[in-house]
């Protein structure tokens, strides 16, 4: 593979012989490749190289591979993600789709099957770009969400609530988009720690606690009879937007 700029893939596997395996074969295609044998690694490791294309072993020692997925998608829609995996059944292929994941492949797998599904992959993700890069900026999926009468700018950041105009931090809108995706759905504090921080001892639910004390400040009529953002006794929370919109970009 002639590369004027090589392609970064993170593997993440925490069967040793496996990933060394695998990086091995990446390498000698053209790509340059870095390993990580647990979520926690994984996600540290995502944020400071940005790769175009991650491998994903579902069994980690500490977050599993389902959870470092939806960590991923919060920031990164587009970016490829092939999960290998023993848990093959139909059941475990369908959640890892409803996560977002690109492709799927049973271990144990033939590798030139492996190579040409990267391949594949890397390929589209390259004309994902180009679309984009010629795609007005108005265009953009998704920036937009709207529930009751508060509305929130996710290219910006910025929401108009009942707070008033306020400019929201990275980890509040990746929260937020949390939350939307499993609106209607009750979760636990570990499980959004764990999704949305990539869960470290150092944290507490009180650090949950706090954010969602923030959302009823920015979002409810009544901060203290939330509406939106509701608290399940011996469970989490739960957000209900009732009435919502979800779209691309708009002239306000």
């Amino acid at each position: 593979m002639k590369q004027s700029h090589k392609k970064r893939i993170l593997i993440v596997e925490d069967e040793n012989h496996i990933a060394e395996g695998l990086k091995l074969n990446l390498t000698m295609q053209g790509f340059k490749v870095k390993l990580a044998f647990d979520g926690t690694s994984a996600l540290a490791l995502w944020k400071q190289w940005r790769p175009d294309l991650v491998v994903l072993d579902v069994m980690l020692p500490d977050i599993n591979g389902l959870a470092v997925l939806q960590n991923i998608r919060l920031e990164n829609e587009r970016l490829p993600i092939l999960i290998l995996s023993a848990k093959a059944t139909a059941e475990d292929k369908i959640k890892g789709l409803k996560f977002g994941v690109d492709d799927y492949l049973a271990k144990p797998f033939e590798l030139e099957e492996f190579l040409l599904r990267i391949t594949r992959l890397i390929k589209r993700s390259g004309w994902t770009h180009q679309e984009d890069t010629a795609r007005p900026a108005t265009e953009a999926p998704g920036d937009i969400y709207k529930f009751g009468t508060n509305r929130i700018d996710f290219k910006t950041g910025m929401a108009d609530c009942c707070q008033g105009r306020v400019q929201l931090t990275e980890q509040e809108l990746k929260l937020l988009r949390l939350f939307i995706i499993h609106q209607g759905k009750p979760m636990a504090r570990d499980k959004i720690l764990e999704i949305g921080w990539g869960y470290t001892g150092g944290m507490t639910t009180r650090t949950v606690d706090n954010f969602i004390v923030r959302f009823r400040k920015y979002f409810e009529t009544n901060p203290r009879r939330p509406k939106y953002f509701r608290s399940i006794r011996s469970v989490g929370y739960l957000f209900e937007p009732g009435t919502h919109t979800h779209f691309p970009n708009e002239t306000k």
